[in-house]
């Protein structure tokens, strides 16, 4: 069965732009249009292809065709750049949707931006997510690649290991000097309020289970921005798990201590790409193993 061009385009950047509004002012039609053409593929394929939500998904049937469209996009515009054949006053991008987790994002990957400042050759689509979770988008087909904890293969996607994201359970020493005077146990840590990225965090629980078989359930405030995260600590609100390289400085300077110097959660990291040959996707695979090489441990570093 052909798929038409025009309604897979208008399925595909229904998903990315997250409304039928947005697609339609991005491929330069009415929403109508872009209406109009997925319900005509829907009918095509005698199925929902997308869920019709604030932002608009994907629906299982839909996920491979999504797939689908972002390979077809990808090795398209490759051609294009590739032929010069596009409008000289235009630039051909490969647009490559990737999922990270923030504390990556905010740290070691920073260095994937050097290696692609000097070229319009590829565009980077991010979106955010925990490392434990990131493999959702894979699954689903939204993303081309991603940084994830999970070392399990994803169906239609090569993985290969980046090293190993330290975190250590750090305090302000006032901090410290208040909630942990009489010592880090399962008493104090159960009543020192902790400090979690979002209900998806688990690094603070895996922390306390290294310290205590004592079920926990300390005061718990959430802040999402690695930033913010940081500044919670380090203005003595709450303790928290924060990535080496974050706290290589403050530690230094004395603006933060550890809880338990004994002990850490290492986070193994995975790169996980499509099967798909693509020179643009494999130079992006370069520029991020060689930051993780300069950044993270070796895998084979054991948590304590």
């Amino acid at each position: 069965m052909k798929v038409d061009n025009a309604q897979l385009a208008a399925f595909a950047e229904a998903i990315r732009e997250g409304s039928f509004e947005l697609a339609a002012r991005k491929l330069n039609v009415t929403p109508s249009a872009i209406s109009q053409r997925i319900k005509l593929l829907e009918e095509r394929m005698g199925q929902i292809l997308i869920q019709r939500s604030a932002p608009c998904q994907a629906t299982v049937a839909g996920r491979p065709l999504l797939r689908y469209a972002e390979e077809l996009a990808l090795l398209e515009s490759e051609v294009l750049s590739a032929l010069g054949v596009c409008d000289a006053s235009a630039t051909v991008a490969v647009r490559i949707p990737m999922v990270i987790n923030a504390d990556s994002l905010d740290s070691w990957f920073v260095e994937v931006f050097d290696g692609l400042a000097s070229s319009a050759a590829v565009t980077l689509d991010l979106r955010v997510e925990d490392q434990d979770h990131s493999v959702t988008l894979l699954r689903e087909g939204s993303v081309m690649a991603g940084v994830s904890a999970s070392a399990h293969p994803i169906q239609g996607c090569r993985i290969e290991p980046l090293g190993v994201m330290r975190y250590l359970a750090l305090a302000s020493p006032s901090y410290f000097q208040r909630h942990f005077a009489a010592g880090v146990n399962a008493e104090s840590l159960h009543a020192a309020p902790m400090l979690m990225f979002n209900k998806k965090d688990g690094l603070q629980q895996a922390f306390l289970s290294r310290l205590t078989d004592a079920v926990m359930k300390p005061p718990t405030h959430y802040v999402p921005t690695t930033r913010s995260f940081g500044e919670a600590v380090l203005r003595g609100m709450t303790w928290g798990m924060i990535p080496e390289q974050l706290a290589e400085a403050h530690l230094k300077a004395g603006q933060v201590i550890e809880l338990a110097p004994q002990h850490w959660v290492d986070v193994p990291l995975f790169w996980h790409r499509w099967r798909i040959g693509s020179s643009a996707l494999a130079s992006l695979t370069e520029l991020v193993h060689k930051a993780a090489r300069k950044a993270l441990r070796q895998q084979q570093t054991m948590d304590r």
